[in-house]
């Protein structure tokens, strides 16, 4: 295989919108090389089949629905009460609409996931590690709440993302994105006092 980091990321960034654009049937080593706008037959140049497509791409909507450093380092400023909670989940909201292609692409993988044994595999394996990384970092970061608190932001805030990018509708009427959270992370953790995060609060 062809080893040239800028155009992998280049063909995947291109299979990625393939994905969230036309589902995984139009994802082709074909739209794959004409999305990326490179001579045909590249992409099989650096993907040993579609299966491997898949894969690779599946890993590159994690790398770019991962937040910057900026992000996690603003976690851990001022005081760690439910406000804070609220604002740290808008900040993950508003990453993950602002790169819908990324979160469409990643419903399509997991909707293959279904038929293929392998790609699911590595889905699962990959989502669980993340959400066990979540779960540490809230509960080492001293943030409201604990493990039973992150698995229910989880599941409610990833579908609130999938209602507003694919039935926007829906939800409208019950106020935007920022609201919505808000009345989230209120419904599930009770207003307690803050931690300072020095073992003190």
């Amino acid at each position: 295989m062809v080893r040239n980091p800028e155009r992998r990321a280049a063909l995947l960034d291109a299979a990625i919108a393939a994905l969230a654009e036309e589902g995984a049937r139009g994802l082709t080593f074909r739209a794959v090389d004409t999305r990326a706008g490179v001579p045909a037959g590249t992409a099989s140049n650096y993907f040993a089949d579609r299966d491997d497509l898949l894969a690779q791409t599946s890993v590159r909507t994690y790398e770019r629905f991962m937040p910057g450093q900026a992000e996690w380092d603003d976690v851990l400023v001022g005081p760690r009460d439910r406000a804070k909670l609220v604002e740290v989940m808008r900040a993950t909201i508003t990453r993950m609409v602002s790169d819908p292609e990324v979160y469409l692409a990643t419903l399509e993988l997991q909707l293959e996931a279904t038929r293929r044994p392998d790609l699911r595999r590595d889905l699962t394996a990959r989502v669980r590690a993340d959400l066990d990384a979540n779960i540490a970092f809230h509960e080492e970061s001293r943030m409201p709440g604990g493990r039973d608190t992150v698995l229910i932001l989880y599941l409610a805030l990833n579908w609130m993302v999938t209602e507003h990018l694919t039935l926007p509708g829906v939800l409208a009427p019950e106020g935007d994105l920022d609201t919505l959270v808000a009345r989230v992370v209120e419904g599930v953790v009770l207003d307690a006092p803050s931690s300072d995060g020095d073992g003190t609060g």
